[in-house]
Parts: C-alpha cells; sequence; structure tokens
C-alpha cells in the first residue's frame, strides 16, 4: 500500500454547511472518494493505493481534477485497488456532484 498526499489552492469554496459524500465502492479494480468539508481554504486530497508508484500519474489526474473544479474548503479521501485514470476521473466527478447534492 502506499498512501500519497497532495494539496491544491487558489480554488473556489463549494458549498458552505455541505454534508460528506461518499461514492463508489472498494473492490477489484475500483475506488471510493470520501469528501468532507473543512472550513480551509485549501483542498486537501489522500490518496491510499494498492498500486504502488504511481505518484506521477495520480497527480496528473488530480491536475486535471483541480483545474475543471477549482474546489477549495475540503479534503478528499480515496481508497484504490488499481482503478484506471479514467476511472479515478469519473469517479472524483461522481463525487464532486453528490457533496454538491447534484445527481449524475
Amino acid at each position: 500500500m502506499e498512501t500519497l498526499h497532495f494539496t491544491f489552492d487558489g480554488g473556489q469554496a463549494l458549498a458552505s454547511g455541505a454534508t460528506p459524500a461518499l461514492v463508489g465502492v472498494v473492490g477489484s479494480g475500483n475506488l471510493e472518494v470520501l469528501v468532507e468539508p473543512t472550513g480551509e481554504a485549501d483542498c486537501h486530497i489522500e490518496v491510499t493505493t494498492a498500486a504502488t508508484g504511481f505518484g506521477r500519474i495520480w497527480q496528473a489526474v488530480l491536475d486535471d481534477f483541480f483545474a475543471r473544479h477549482r474546489p477549495a474548503g475540503i479534503r478528499l479521501s480515496i481508497h484504490d485497488v488499481g482503478a484506471t485514470p479514467a476511472i479515478v476521473a469519473l469517479r472524483l466527478d461522481q463525487a464532486i456532484d453528490a457533496f454538491r447534492g447534484k445527481k449524475r
């Protein structure tokens, strides 16, 4: 297992008072994402993954996610067992939508 930490700043705070959102299921080839409000100015992301040595790929996927959504004031906890970058991107979009109260 590997744990990676990322912090992004310069985003826009998501809905204040939002409740945590959990999407996905940890299982073969999938992942789960928990989004929690922090009240801080940054976006903190922690990835726990069974696929070690892919830090640069995670950085690229999360850079793209942040560029598209610009979230702030949240913590994302990602538990991965080997999902592809495309699945990670889709699950992150789903998690942000759920956190904002949108249905996808």
